[in-house]
């Protein structure tokens, strides 16, 4: 694992702001494009070399749907655009990079192909078709029938972290996530591990919506929603914590921290996507690994089979794991 010290050289900054970055510190005073350098590091430092293929002359679209600023709030995204972009440096592929804002600019660029990052409405995703038949969707599947896609199970994956929480002995859990709308706003997005949370603790009979709270997916909303649990609960306060992402549990983490409860001696946190950032934290976080670089990987395969004739779409699913760590302990 890359320590501190190695993304800091790399960075060319101070340790100390390293640490103070990864630790989402918001006392320091640092431009986003320093964070942004410092975040990049620290994902690109977490991936293996693997043997590239022989090189496949083309020109493919990267497109995102989180700008720059959204990408630092949740670095899932930035860790699978990286994924793609070691890709096709391995494979000598040249990259188009586009936000959805200047979509167009795509029709002069003579690309073979598109790997669309993130959520499109039906709207949205015909404007995509417009410019290339060849489409693979990332984290995100419109139309299995007619598009190729790239995704994880977080149905399984909030099944996981339920699981681990029964089995060691909690009863009162609370989830803290994110819900977030396409960029056109016809429709707000129905998140899964949301869904899966409520109708599996219904199941289990230890379901409480005063446990459940929602808003976006970034550290900030994780410290302000756990504060709030804090204020309405106090004693009663769940023993755990499902957060819908890594940056939800960091600022969940900060919040129980300047209330002085323990983790997890009071309180378990585990959350998902297992970003660099989760290593770093105190107390170091529990979550569940997403392969968000072999998301990368396999988009651009996916799309490479594309362009070389395949027609029948396929969708992929990449297999998450549990990843324990100190905030997940249950301490008997």
């Amino acid at each position: 694992m890359a320590t501190i010290k190695d993304i800091a050289e790399k960075a060319g900054v101070s340790i100390a702001t390293v640490s103070r970055v990864l630790n989402y510190d918001p006392g320091l005073s640092v431009s986003d494009e320093t964070r942004k350098k410092i975040f990049e590091v620290a994902e690109a430092l977490s991936y293996k070399k693997r043997n590239p293929r022989k090189p496949s002359p083309a020109k493919i679209a990267m497109l995102h749907w989180y700008t720059e600023k959204e990408e630092l709030d949740d670095l899932y995204y930035m860790s699978i655009r990286i994924g793609i972009e070691n890709r096709c440096q391995q494979q000598d592929i040249q990259v188009i990079k586009c936000y959805q804002s200047n979509l167009e600019d795509l029709k002069k660029e003579g690309i073979q192909g598109i790997i669309a990052i993130g959520k499109y409405s039906n709207r949205e995703v015909e404007e995509i078709a417009e410019i290339s038949s060849n489409i693979v969707f990332v984290d995100f599947s419109p139309d299995e029938d007619r598009y190729d896609s790239v995704v994880v199970d977080f149905k399984r994956v909030t099944e996981k972290v339920l699981d681990y929480f029964v089995e060691n002995g909690h009863t009162e859990i609370g989830y803290i996530g994110g819900r977030e709308a396409f960029r056109d706003r016809t429709a707000e997005i129905e998140d899964i591990r949301e869904v899966t949370f409520s109708e599996y603790m219904k199941s289990a009979k230890l379901w409480k919506e005063e446990f459940i709270y929602i808003g976006s997916f970034s550290v900030k909303d994780g410290q302000r929603w756990m504060k709030k649990a804090i204020q309405e609960h106090g004693d009663q306060l769940p023993t755990a914590f499902f957060a819908g992402n890594d940056s939800i549990a960091i600022g969940c983490l900060q919040a129980l921290l300047e209330a002085n409860i323990s983790v997890p001696e009071r309180v378990a946190i585990i959350g998902v996507n297992d970003i660099s950032v989760s290593k770093y934290v105190f107390p170091p976080l529990s979550t569940v690994r997403v392969h968000t670089e072999l998301m990368g990987e396999t988009a651009v395969d996916t799309l490479m089979e594309r362009i070389d004739g395949r027609k029948v779409a396929k969708k992929v699913f990449i297999a998450t794991e549990l990843i324990h760590r100190v905030s997940g302990t249950r301490l008997s």
